[in-house]
C-alpha cells in the first residue's frame, strides 16, 4: 500500500439496493475516478486494481464499484440480462456521483469516469462501434481510446500499462 493511502469498503445505496465499492484515497488527491466494471467483473478484478492502483499513484482517488448486486451478477452470468442495460448501469453510476458528492473528503473533488470490460481494446470489435455510438451523444470531455492489437482482457505485453497511460494523461488534461 502507498504510504498516506486510504481504502475503505463502502457501500452504496441505488433504491433498496446495495452496491460495494472499494474507495482509495491518496494522500493530496486531485480527482476522484469512478472505475464502472462490466459484467464478469468486479471491483476484484487484478486488471482495475492495477490501473486504480497506477492512478493513485498519478494523486487521483478511485472507487472501484460494482455495477451489479452479488444476485444480479449470479443471474447475469446465466443469462446476460444485466449487463447491456444501459439504464440500470447509468443509474447505478450516477448513485456512486451522488454518493461521493455527498461524501465528507471525496466530495469536493471533480470526478472523471473509467471504463472497464465491455468493448475496451483495439480487437474486440464487435463493441466498438457501441461506444463510438456512445460517444457522439456524450456532452462532457471524453475520449475513445483504441490500444492496437488489445482484446477484451488486455493479455498482449504492454496493453494495460497503455491504458494506464492513456487514462492519467486523459485525467490530468481534463480534471
Amino acid at each position: 500500500m502507498q504510504s498516506g493511502m486510504v481504502i475503505d469498503a463502502v457501500r452504496i445505496t441505488d433504491g433498496p439496493n446495495l452496491l460495494d465499492a472499494d474507495l482509495h484515497l491518496p494522500e493530496h488527491a486531485r480527482g476522484l475516478v469512478v472505475f464502472a466494471h462490466g459484467s464478469g467483473s468486479s471491483r476484484f478484478s487484478s486488471r482495475n486494481r492495477q490501473v486504480a492502483d497506477y492512478l493513485n499513484k498519478g494523486h487521483f482517488a478511485t472507487l472501484l464499484l460494482d455495477l451489479l448486486t452479488q444476485a444480479e451478477e449470479g443471474i447475469d452470468v446465466r443469462t446476460a440480462e444485466f449487463r447491456f442495460d444501459i439504464q440500470l448501469l447509468g443509474r447505478r453510476v450516477v448513485a456512486a456521483t451522488d454518493w461521493a458528492a455527498h461524501h465528507p473528503v471525496v466530495g469536493r473533488l471533480p470526478i472523471g469516469y473509467f471504463g472497464a470490460s465491455t468493448g475496451a481494446g483495439g480487437d474486440d470489435e464487435p463493441v466498438i462501434e457501441m461506444n463510438e455510438t456512445a460517444l457522439r451523444r456524450m456532452r462532457a470531455p471524453v475520449e475513445l481510446a483504441i490500444v492496437p492489437g488489445a482484446t477484451h482482457l488486455f493479455e498482449e505485453p504492454g496493453t494495460l500499462e497503455e491504458v494506464e497511460r492513456l487514462a492519467l494523461d486523459w485525467l490530468n488534461r481534463h480534471l
